[in-house]
């Protein structure tokens, strides 16, 4: 008996002091992460004193990104759909109209509006399996599914909102199949959250659906004017956010704009330092990812920081990510994408790569669950040149200089159109174990390859080159080193549509 009640005692103290407060409202608050047996306490000094990027992400290089949600239905517009049909005067760029679109398809928003998508969101031929497959197919080594996008429909099993992916629409739970499958595979697992933006995602009218307050708990209240995150939403924004974390344990954990917006700094040490510290009771190297590009909300040396449909323009001191997708247009799928080429995405791959970056490549599955088949062909595309070419991309690490040629990239985020198709002179270098790999992005139309960089009087690099082996293809080659330039000549056709790779090993003293 006496043992029983001692059992009991330290169960009731145990629960004291790991479970959550409760408020009014029935929503878990914000709690200060507990510094007793953590190694991180929620300040950014003991976080720095301690926290290094894992190795594991340093040497992926490529990984998958899916926006996957109710917006896949309509298929029109992009993945922000759900914002945009309630927007009567939005019009992108190609002359297409949500608003008009739904009223003319769907009928009137009162009666029909997003939530309405949900029960036609089926998923009816999704298989995690198949996915997995294909992603390390295409030489991805983690994978990053959207937990929760702007509409706050949950992709998991929530504990905190009844629209969730288990409730309601496919009526499984996506990540929970989607980790198994990529882990079986070797994979890392990765999830997203884009939930900070929610609370005024849904442009709102009482002619709206999503004016209706039986339906806030998916549109959220009515806010006036964007004011910062009410201390509710906040609370709310910990407990999903947390319920993810310790659900599905990622191994990355990626966010979205809007967790950078005022108003949210009081959660930013503390959930960082709550994923590290989880990271540490799974006895396993984690990554968080986040989109600050002035370092304003997160230091970038304790993160990874993500850059959004666009690049760096030079090797930057710390691991860091392009986030962008397979098409131009969206990042859920639509009908009308505009998809491109696998070329251009291996030589962004290349590019970002030899600036000590990883590149997160987004696919938009449609409704039903089937990944479109012009994704599919890029990934397999990427995928055998990968098989190929990998170790020049695998395990690397930047050389002295990124590379040389006439092609320059615009930095920051949302900066990819701007970027023009490379050339045969630009080459892009990256170093393992003391090998120097030179990446050309196209072929030479007279098969001769020059590289400025490796010349006898290089200030860069001043040894002799001892070999340069063509691993790309079977061509032979033959190679100079002059007082102007590394010459390689090779012999026969190309032998891929992408970018061609010359392995070089240097004398030693």
């Amino acid at each position: 008996m006496q043992i029983k009640y001692s059992f009991v005692l330290l169960f009731l103290l145990f629960f004291s002091r790991h479970s959550a407060q409760i408020n009014t409202s029935g929503v878990r608050k914000i709690q200060s992460v507990d510094s007793q047996n953590k190694r991180y306490n929620p300040n950014w000094e003991s976080i720095r004193g301690q926290y290094k990027i894992p190795n594991w992400f340093r040497d992926a290089k490529f990984g998958i990104f899916i926006h996957w949600g109710p917006y896949a239905v309509p298929a029109k517009g992009s993945e922000k759909y759900p914002k945009y049909m309630y927007y009567e005067n939005h019009i992108k760029k190609d002359g297409f109209n949500n608003y008009e679109h739904h009223q003319k398809t769907y009928g009137n928003h009162k009666e029909f509006g997003y939530k309405d998508f949900i029960p036609m969101f089926k998923a009816e031929r999704f298989n995690a399996k198949k996915w997995a497959k294909l992603f390390k197919k295409s030489g991805a080594r983690y994978v990053v599914p959207v937990a929760e996008h702007h509409d706050a429909f949950a992709m998991y099993n929530s504990k905190f909102t009844k629209w969730n992916s288990v409730n309601m629409g496919p009526k499984r739970d996506i990540l929970g199949e989607l980790s198994k499958a990529v882990r079986n595979r070797g994979m890392k697992f990765g999830v997203s959250s884009h939930l900070a933006n929610w609370r005024n995602y849904y442009w709102k009218k009482p002619k709206y659906d999503n004016s209706n307050p039986e339906y806030a708990d998916l549109y959220w209240k009515p806010v006036k004017n964007k004011p910062k995150p009410s201390q509710g939403f906040l609370d709310l924004w910990w407990n999903r956010t947390t319920d993810i974390i310790d659900q599905y344990q990622p191994d990355v954990l990626w966010f979205d704009f809007g967790l950078d917006k005022p108003g949210f700094e009081s959660v930013h040490p503390k959930i960082l330092s709550y994923y590290y510290n989880k990271g540490e009771e799974w006895n396993k190297g984690v990554v968080f990812q986040n989109k600050n590009m002035k370092n304003e909300s997160f230091p970038e040396d304790l993160i990874v920081l993500d850059i959004e449909r666009g690049r760096m323009d030079n090797i930057f001191k710390y691991p860091w990510q392009t986030d962008t997708s397979v098409g131009y247009k969206s990042w859920g799928y639509i009908d009308d994408e505009d998809y491109k080429t696998s070329n251009y995405l291996i030589d962004e791959l290349i590019d970002i790569v030899s600036k000590n970056g990883c590149l997160l490549l987004n696919i938009g599955p449609k409704a039903d669950g089937t990944i479109p088949e012009e994704s599919q062909k890029i990934l397999t595309e990427i995928g055998a040149w990968l098989k190929v070419n990998g170790e020049a991309i695998y395990d690397t690490r930047p050389w002295k200089i990124y590379g040389e040629g006439p092609t320059q990239v615009n930095k920051g985020h949302h900066s990819e159109k701007k970027n023009k198709l490379s050339t045969a002179e630009d080459v892009r270098f990256t170093q393992r174990e003391g090998i120097l790999y030179a990446t050309v992005l196209d072929w030479s139309k007279n098969n001769e390859f020059i590289i400025k960089t490796l010349s006898k009087g290089s200030t860069i690099e001043n040894r002799a080159i001892k070999t340069v082996e063509f691993i790309s293809g079977n061509n032979n080659i033959n190679w100079v080193q002059t007082n102007e330039a590394l010459v390689i000549n090779t012999k026969g056709k190309k032998p891929c549509k992408a970018a061609y790779v010359f392995k070089i090993e240097f004398e030693t003293d």
